[in-house]
């Protein structure tokens, strides 16, 4: 069964991969050891070097320094130290100092932040750096820095002290419910071996007291150069120059000692099952997780590729069947996946994992074993398993039609795997021709037989997570022999497959016509006016030979209803996808589009109703089918599946209300943005009122009447097929006698909220397994009309400014925070032309609890001082320089254009012209690029933001529950935000109460 799209001479002659050779398959033959398209080796010193040109991005290099040392390798005393050692890498080496590194990665545009350059694991440590090499010296000085790092960090006592403080807030982090669910399953799948004690974070004790000599010593010993390996990708003249660079950087670099030997950790196997209940208190939902671990099998022959083709077919097809199950009637879960994963160097692991309702654990842990056991008994059909060999297919081919627009991190990943696990790189069309040769040969049972690495027997944990206990250990053990009992005994049915139609659209629309064209020729872009109103503006690009993105959007959402109707109508869209929002059930709409490489979305927002699509050139008309029967499908409620969306839906508020993150954003939404129902959390007695019959009504108008849709689309475009496609699709979505939800922009509601008008500082105390601390300190803003174009790109510079400062000083400074965002709501108005611009501006960051106060007070300081003296040359340089380099990577993506186009037509000065929206747009950003200064963003800060900043805020602390004396404290920190008169107060407080406990004593 051929579930591809039939071939045409045209598309053999442009893309080829059906036209590709089958190989004549020795499946003995070795895959080959030295990587495809690079030019790979060793210096004298034992490095290994990949050296690779590729334009895409253009003037961008991908560099990575791979060094084989991870925490597996630590002592006990050492226990984070490998980490530690990844976090000094960027505050000090020989060469460079104080940041300078971090200095110069901001000072090109390479943004540094939390997990974006770095990243230890294990068995491993990866440095990364993505750099321009538009100028010469900037690759030389880049690799030059990744030099450094492989022999001359710095490890002082003064250096660690520094950066302890960020560290240690990495570990606060990670000590959140998921973080506690993960290192309880890694303990368990890695009991008895090293790996179970050597999480890469560390303890908190050894983050806290560990020496520099301790951590230099770890350096020394594990860093050496025959351990490590120098990856450069990118928009290179030639390779040999870089080699050249690499020689010069590395070539006189040496490790102290004779290198010590790759040590090997053994996993060791067990014969039992393992079984857990894990009760974690802030967990989002109960699940059910089965995971059976196996020696990793190396990629060294022909046959071991194969055999990875028939595991990915197993995966695929197990994942179809429970996506399946979990939309019946009365699902067992509310999801279930199955993948595998290479845990550690020596061990793979196949995992199952379901998310169910509460008391639902040994219902879900049931029906996940049955399928199992279902595919043991009776396999897989001829149908399913023509669907996945038709997805492999397809994901090849994409692949395969891009390979010369392969990005620069997708190649320098490869060559990261192939140096720490010898993973062959053979090149994407090799790949492309084993896939065509490989797949047809594999059969339904041979696909089936991989169900059997799921093995109960042995080598497994089975474990169950809930927030309040249901289920114990002998309810698991019960539940695993049942369904064993019922396997054995055959008394588990095949398969039943549902029926699948052979079109998304049943019966063809009659085309319609242009009315209007106008082309825009200084941004390559051309719009139509289609006979039924609907706005279509298309643009031809070459950044990916297999992408066509979508996106459509009508003025008038959720501000337009009135707040008996908002909880209803806002649960439209959820519920409308559970039942069939492109007129068939998702479980066989899914079937339907197997092969293809089509994905359609919709969007409910506050303004505007939106759906968007991404799919190839070859599957362009599948998504505009799925874009007209959005159009055409009158979503009608069914009771049992509506049943299961509400269920679902409840049991994510109650995760939300277990969840003391949860708790601190919708006090900070109360605080900032009042309690008006629009920003008030859904709650248990919101969800009882949902009418789904309205939800569904209010669904379907959105989508209804295409005279009020703009839609953009982008990409690698055919005009003579697509064209017509447009034409059929788009146009032929039948205008109603009647306008339905048309609204004008100029009219629309505005979002009810009024930031407050004083200060407010309050602290949200929840409980919590382990302490955690999060900060939220915000602005108002008020954008006057006139040049609202220039101050919404002031407001871009100035949130990246204030995100560089509060790292610089809470960070690298004080050494406090690991890592701070910045973040900007403009939504508080309709989008109209003439209207002022309201919202604010975040600053967020995570603390120690008891440094949050201080911290608040040093940001506030900061913002006050940008506002009072300006910031450096340097500093508006930096952000400049990101934002140059952000702009010139977009303009290579079609995301970015579809965006900018988006964006131009729903400007407040957008009257008709698209050009000249545009045009203006770009005018702006120049301008104010051109104009940006320590003066002017000085002067841009007090406009902006309240002035001084002190004068009006909201700051939002949450905090752990605590006892009675620090609440006291609390409220006067809250109370008097100027800080002498609350330590005067609290002192003399404190001071009473203690008097009323020693008189309280005596008596």
């Amino acid at each position: 069964m051929d579930l591809l799209p039939e071939e045409t001479p045209e598309l053999a002659k442009k893309h080829g991969f059906r036209s590709l050779k089958l190989l004549n398959v020795d499946l003995e033959q070795p895959l080959e050891d030295k990587p495809f398209g690079v030019d790979y080796g060793k210096l004298d010193n034992g490095l290994t070097y990949y050296v690779r040109s590729n334009s895409k991005p253009k003037m961008r290099a991908a560099l990575a320094l791979v060094v084989k040392a991870g925490s597996v390798l630590e002592e006990e005393d050492e226990r984070g130290v490998a980490h530690i050692v990844e976090h000094l890498a960027f505050n000090a080496t020989t060469k460079y100092t104080n940041h300078d590194i971090v200095k110069f990665m901001e000072s090109i545009g390479a943004e540094f932040g939390a997990c974006q350059n770095a990243m230890t694991s294990a068995d491993d440590t990866v440095y990364e750096l993505f750099v321009p090499v538009d100028k010469p010296e900037l690759l030389p000085q880049a690799i030059s820095v990744l030099a450094e790092f492989s022999s001359e960090i710095r490890v002082s006592a003064e250096d660690l002290e520094k950066e302890r403080g960020a560290v240690m807030e990495e570990y606060r982090g990670s000590r959140n419910a998921n973080g506690r669910m993960q290192d309880s399953h890694w303990a368990l799948m890695m009991a008895g071996s090293k790996y179970a004690e050597r999480l890469p974070i560390g303890t908190e004790k050894v983050i806290r007291t560990v020496s520099a000599a301790t951590v230099k010593h770890f350096y020394k010993k594990w860093y050496h150069l025959q351990h490590m390996a120098l990856i450069a990708v990118g928009d290179f003249p030639n390779s040999e120059s870089v080699v050249e660079l690499i020689r010069t950087y590395f070539g006189q670099k040496s490790s102290a000692d004779e290198p010590p030997g790759i040590l090997r950790f053994p996993v060791p196997s067990h014969d039992e099952p393992r079984f857990s209940c894990f009760i974690e208190s802030e967990a989002a939902g109960s699940a059910v997780m089965i995971s059976c671990k196996v020696p990793a099998q190396e990629l060294k022959t022909i046959k071991d590729y194969r055999d990875l083709l028939v595991e990915s077919m197993f995966l695929l097809a197990l994942n179809q069947r429970l996506f399946k199950v979990s939309r019946r009637r009365d699902p067992p879960f509310h999801s279930c996946s199955a993948a595998s994963d290479n845990l550690v160097n020596p061990i793979k692991a196949y995992i199952l994992t379901s998310s169910c309702k509460e008391n639902g654990i040994i219902e879900a842990l049931e029906a996940m074993l049955t399928e199992l056991a279902r595919i043991h008994l009776h396999g897989f059909s001829e149908r399913e398993i023509s669907i996945v060999r038709a997805l492999l297919l397809s994901g090849i081919e994409s692949a395969y039609l891009e390979r010369d627009q392969i990005q620069s991190t997708s190649l320098r990943d490869e060559y990261v795997q192939h140096f720490l696990c010898n993973e062959p790189v053979v090149g994407i069309e090799f790949e492309a021709q084993l896939h065509k040769s490989l797949l047809p040969s594999i059969s339904a049972a041979e696909v089936a037989t991989y169900a059997r690495k799921f093995s109960t027997t042995c080598n497994c944990v089975i474990k169950a997570i809930e927030p309040q206990s249901t289920v114990t250990l002998d309810d698991l053990k019960n539940t695993v022999a049942k369904v064993t009992s019922l396997e054995e005994g055959e008394s588990i049915s095949a398969w039943d497959e549902e029926q699948v139609p052979e079109e998304i659209v049943t019966i063809k629309p009659n085309s319609g016509s242009v009315d209007q064209q106008q082309e825009y020729a200084d941004i390559n872009v051309t719009e139509l006016i289609l006979s039924n109103g609907m706005r279509v503006c298309y643009k031809c690009t070459d950044f990916l030979d297999d992408q066509v993105l979508i996106s459509g959007y009508s003025y008038g959402g959720l501000s337009e209803l009135s707040e008996p109707d908002y909880v209803s109508c806002s649960m439209g869209s959820t519920i409308a996808g559970e039942l069939g929002k492109f007129g068939h059930k998702p479980s066989v709409l899914m079937d339907m589009l197997a092969g293809k490489r089509a994905e359609v979305g919709t969007k409910l927002g506050p303004y505007m109703r939106t759906f968007s699509a991404d799919c190839s050139p070859t599957d362009l008309e599948t998504a505009l089918q799925l874009v007209y029967q959005l159009f055409m499908t009158n979503v009608e409620p069914r009771e049992e599946e509506v049943k299961k969306v509400m269920e679902m839906a409840e049991e994510a508020v109650r995760a939300q209300e277990r969840d003391p993150y949860t708790a601190f954003e919708n006090r900070v939404r109360e605080i900032n943005y009042g309690n008006s129902y629009f920003f008030r959390p859904i709650r248990i007695s919101d969800l009882k009122k949902v009418d789904a019959y309205k939800a569904c009504e209010y669904f379907s108008n959105c989508f209804k009447d295409p005279s009020t849709f703009t839609v953009v689309v982008v990409g690698n475009l055919d005009l003579a097929t697509a064209c017509p496609l447009i034409l059929q699709y788009l146009g032929g979505i039948p205008k109603p006698p009647v306008p339905i939800l048309q609204f004008s922009r100029d009219d629309l509601n505005g979002l009810p909220f009024t930031f407050p008008d004083n200060i407010i500082r309050e602290i949200v105390r929840k409980p919590m397994v382990e302490a955690q601390c999060s900060v939220q300190l915000c602005f108002p803003v008020e954008l006057k009309n006139g040049a609202m174009i220039e101050e919404i790109h002031f407001v871009g510079f100035l949130s990246k400014l204030l995100e560089t400062k509060m790292i610089q000083v809470l960070r690298f400074k004080h050494g406090q925070i690991y890592s701070a965002g910045v973040s900007v709501f403009l939504g508080g108005n309709k989008p109209s032309r003439t209207g002022d611009v309201r919202g604010d501006i975040s600053i967020n960051f995570s603390c120690d609890p008891s440094m949050s106060s201080t911290l608040v007070e040093l940001a506030l300081d900061e913002v006050l001082h940008l506002q009072n003296e300006g910031p450096s040359d340097e500093d508006i340089s930096t952000i400049l320089e990101i934002e140059q380099r952000a702009h010139e990577n977009g303009l290579q993506e079609n995301y970015h254009w579809l965006e900018r186009i988006i964006r131009s037509y729903q400007s407040r000065v957008y009257s008709g012209d698209l050009g000249t929206s545009f045009q203006i747009q770009e005018e702006a950003r120049l301008k104010v690029r051109t104009s940006l200064t320590p003066s002017t963003s000085k002067s841009a800060l007090q406009r902006i933001l309240p002035f001084p900043c002190r004068k009006k805020y909201t700051v939002v602390i949450l905090m752990p529950q605590t006892t009675c004396f620090q609440l006291l404290k609390s409220y006067f920190w809250e109370s008097f935000p100027n800080s002498k008169y609350a330590v005067a107060i609290a002192g003399l407080t404190i001071l009473s109460v203690a008097l009323w406990r020693s008189s309280r004593s005596r008596t």
